[in-house]
């Protein structure tokens, strides 16, 4: 089995970015909506402070065209996520790698790209995805597991589903929209242990 993908998202301070060394991503979101919204400004000056082999992931919700065009041109991800839906609506660079975002009741199996965000009905809220619908995905493409997810219940949640990887936003903030350095060592600790750990069918 691959190594856990782990992606530590919403980050703003340059620090809580570096303490994410540990992990195999960061996002930077982009929705005017969200208190972890990134000016372009401050995208292009974090991007400097990630570390050598950590991806890069522009994070979406329904975007114009003209933003994506903006943050695409301001920081050159390594990935864009958004919203299934809005994929065909956008006009993406040839070879630019996409992380479509699934949400609970809205997944058709038949049609799974290889690699999926499977996320609660509402980004960023600390609602728990269903561990039980992502299990039965997980076998299917690489599923990367959000929603509801911290340092308590991380390693419950790998071995229950045996995702792809993982995605932290609020689970990791000390309040709303700011990042705590403690946490995010703490779920990166947890879930890399967690991988080493026999899956709750093989433990039985």
């Amino acid at each position: 089995m691959a190594a856990l993908w782990i992606k530590i998202c919403g980050l703003r301070p340059a620090a809580a970015i570096e303490v994410a060394a540990g992990a195999n991503a960061v996002g930077f979101v982009f929705h005017d909506a969200s208190p972890r919204n990134l000016p372009l400004a401050a995208a292009r000056e974090l991007q400097q402070a990630v570390p050598a082999g950590v991806e890069r992931v522009a994070v979406f919700l329904h975007p114009s065209q003209a933003l994506v065009d903006a943050v695409l041109a301001a920081i050159e991800p390594d990935w864009l996520q958004t919203d299934a839906g809005d994929l065909p609506g956008l006009r993406l660079p040839d070879g630019l790698r996409v992380l479509p975002v699934l949400r609970d009741g809205a997944v058709d199996a038949a049609t799974l790209p290889g690699r999926i965000l499977f996320e609660s009905a509402r980004s960023g809220s600390g609602e728990r995805a269903d561990w039980g619908a992502a299990s039965l995905l997980a076998g299917a493409t690489q599923l990367v597991l959000a929603g509801g997810l911290h340092p308590a219940n991380v390693a419950e949640a790998v071995r229950a589903v045996r995702p792809f990887g993982v995605d932290v936003s609020s689970g990791v903030e000390r309040e709303r929209g700011v990042k705590d350095a403690r946490l995010i060592r703490e779920f990166i600790r947890a879930a890399r242990e967690a991988e080493r750990a026999p899956s709750v069918e093989e433990s039985r």
